[in-house]
This record gives structure tokens, sequence and C-alpha cells, in this order.
């Protein structure tokens, strides 16, 4: 083992003595055909109105325009999949969301793992990312080694399947990096067949103006009403094309207390839901990445799902 590979080695592992479930490395450089691919998704306005993704193509695209003499991208997985789901009501929140804000719990261990960088690599200039900023993370997971991106555009690994939150450090030094992770969905279409708007319009392709994660979040104003028939009960994001995946079936819960919801929200029957006033909204959600939606999302999106 060369010294970047043993480098590396000590990398990976102060990252899952932080608790991240898994790291990998990859090579700073301009994307190519995944820059290609986000050009078309978004001259076909496939992004409905996160106009955000417009912007800075180039950065997006190059992390090594995000910091200087950007040298390696370390990328970061932790494990969100639940020991339980929510059973006492017909609302439904993606399983992500059960916890606190997941940005806060990652960007807190990454500026760690970034300080071990700093104090044993003489790192000297490095910045952290948890979706707060342009930076294409499932592409940096698998070119790091640690999955694939599936047909549902998602990011897959073996052992953790689909629930994780994805992070990355980029940072001035080089490394010894990790082979891409190979695509194993093989002939399987589960998660294409089973959504219920038709937003994964191909393989590893979205319509993200008729994603109900994309139409329950990022959507402002009224709903669609030619998909109302077709929205499963979901009031904030959706996990249907995760939850039919077979990489997702017999996972291994998380273990961080952080993430696990708050006692009100799995007591919370329908009428709960229906009748949620300001003040509930902010005690439940309080840390939560719901408060994305606010309150009013959230309840037009209750209001769409009950006019069934």
């Amino acid at each position: 083992m060369n010294e970047l590979e043993k480098h590396s080695e000590q990398i990976k592992s102060e990252a899952q003595r932080l608790g991240f479930s898994d790291c990998g490395i990859a090579k700073v450089q301009p994307l190519g055909k995944e820059a290609e691919n986000l050009r078309q998704w978004l001259d076909e306005n496939r992004h409905g109105e996160m106009e955000y993704m417009e912007n800075h193509f180039d950065k997006r695209t190059n992390p090594a325009l995000l910091i200087d003499n950007a040298r390696s991208v370390i990328s970061v997985l932790l494990n969100y999949y639940p020991g339980s789901i929510q059973k006492t009501a017909s609302y439904k929140i993606s399983k992500y969301a059960y916890g606190i804000d997941y940005h806060w719990f990652m960007k807190k261990k990454l500026h760690e793992l970034l300080g071990y960088l700093q104090d044993h690599f003489k790192v000297q200039k490095g910045r952290a990312f948890v979706d707060s900023a342009p930076v294409m993370d499932k592409v940096w997971a698998q070119k790091a080694g640690l999955g694939w991106i599936g047909k549902n555009t998602n990011l897959i690994t073996q052992k953790f399947g689909s629930y994780v939150f994805i992070g990355e450090l980029i940072v001035d030094i080089e490394l010894a990096y990790d082979k891409p992770g190979k695509n194993r969905c093989g002939n399987c279409t589960r998660c294409l067949e089973a959504c219920p708007t038709g937003a994964l319009t191909d393989a590893k392709k979205i319509d993200g103006s008729r994603c109900i994660s994309y139409l329950t979040i990022e959507k402002k104003g009224a709903l669609p009403e030619q998909l109302k028939s077709r929205w499963k009960n979901w009031v904030f994001g959706c996990d249907i094309c995760q939850d039919v995946c077979p990489w997702n079936k017999n996972l291994i819960p998380h273990s961080y207390s952080e993430l696990s919801p708050a006692p009100e929200l799995f007591a919370m029957r329908d009428k709960d839901w229906e009748e949620m006033s300001r003040e509930q909204f902010n005690k439940i959600f309080r840390n939560s990445a719901v408060k994305r939606t606010k309150f009013e999302g959230l309840k037009r999106n209750i209001h769409f799902v009950n006019k069934f």
C-alpha cells in the first residue's frame, strides 16, 4: 500500500468513526456524459419550477471551479432507513423527513471530517456540501465506488439500498481513488412501473414536473388536477420508487437518534393532519425537512389528497 492509499484508508476510517455509513473518493475532473444529460434534461424543461437547477451549470459539472486547486471529491453516505414507518394515518411523508433536517446533521459531521483532514493531511482549501451548492452528489458518489444511479434516478448501494443521504468534501490534496460503482439494476423495471404519475419516463430519466416529491415540496401554487387520482396520499415527498426496489428489502435500520421521528408524528391520525394548527406544525416539525414546504404548503397538500 503506497502513501496515498494509506491516506485514503485513514480518511475512510475516520469517516466511519464519525458515524458515516460509507465513504469513497474520486478524482476531480470535468463531467462529460453526465453534463450532456443534465443539459438535455434542462432543455426539455423536466425540472419544473426548480429554476435554480439552471444556475451555475459550469460549476455543477466541474467541481474544480468550486474551490481553488481542487484535487479530490470525498463522498460520504449516511443510512437513514427507519426501524418503523407511519401506520396511524393515511397521510404519508417521505422517510427521509422523519427526523431532524439531514442537512444540519450531515454538515456538522462533514465539518468534523474536514477538520481531521486539515490537521492530518495539510488540506489548505476544502468545502463541505450537502445539497448546499451545485454539486451532482449522486454522480460523484457513483464515481467514488459507493453505488450506482438506478433507473429511479436515485443512488443505490448494495448494503443500504437507496435510503442514504449523500455529502461531499472537495479538497485540494491528491488521494488514491476508488473505481466507479457498477450498475446492478439488471432488467428490473419495478420503479418505472410503480411510479403513479409517470414521472419516471425512461431508465435514469425523471420528469420532475410530474414527480410527487417535487410537487409536494418544490411546486408553488395549485397542484395538477389531472394527477389527483394517482397521488397515493403523499403529503411531503414520495418513496414509492424506493419502496418497490429489490435492493431496499431487508435493510438494516439506522441507529441515529437524531433521525428518529418525533413521538407526535407517529401518533397522528387523519383528523390530526386535517385539523393541524400552525403551532402544532411548528412543534412537530420544528427541526424537520418538512418545514421546507411551510405550513401553508403542507395544508395545501393535505387538502389536495383529501379531495378524493
